[in-house]
């Protein structure tokens, strides 16, 4: 039990440290580039009528505001950055975290780029990988972009957990 406990709290912080890097990388494209930050408060908002039974939207941004959605937001995208750890560790297997290559990670990180393209994006409004954004292709861009990101992060923060463990 206490090796379970161990390889949990290894994933939990592989996958803040992840997130935390796509931040910083969201936050560097914006200071150096202008480019925008992604909305967190949106995915809170979409998450948030969940409760109510509402799952699919014309655009969430059309929608009444939630009570706390920055929080329910910004909540999921590390819960989703913890998730998207065990998915590594699950493809790669635990000893990964002893050992991290950046493949696998970039790999997993790759690939979840499905989950917005397929799910999330169309149940906000947004169409199949943003097909109905402004310029979709830039937006299909930026998403993978992100999640090749998240995906380095995931490697650079197993890395550092290892480091220090």
């Amino acid at each position: 039990m206490e090796e379970l406990l161990g390889l949990g709290a290894k994933v939990g912080v592989v996958g803040i440290g992840a997130t935390l890097i796509l931040d910083f990388w969201s936050l560097f494209l914006k200071a150096a580039f202008g480019v925008p930050s992604p909305n967190y408060k949106m995915v809170g908002r979409w998450i948030g009528y969940f409760t109510r039974g509402r799952f699919v939207h014309r655009a969430v941004a059309d929608a009444p505001r939630i009570g706390g959605e920055h929080l329910i937001g910004w909540s999921a995208h590390y819960g989703i950055g913890i998730l998207y750890a065990g998915l590594l560790v699950a493809f790669a297997g635990a000893d990964w975290l002893n050992t991290p290559t950046v493949l696998p990670a970039m790999l997993v990180g790759i690939m979840t780029v499905a989950a917005p393209f397929l799910m999330m994006q169309p149940a906000m409004g947004a169409g199949f990988a943003s097909s109905k954004a402004e310029r979709p292709n830039i937006a299909r861009m930026r998403s993978l972009a992100a999640h090749a990101a998240f995906g380095f992060g995931l490697y650079l923060a197993a890395v550092i957990v290892r480091s220090v463990t």
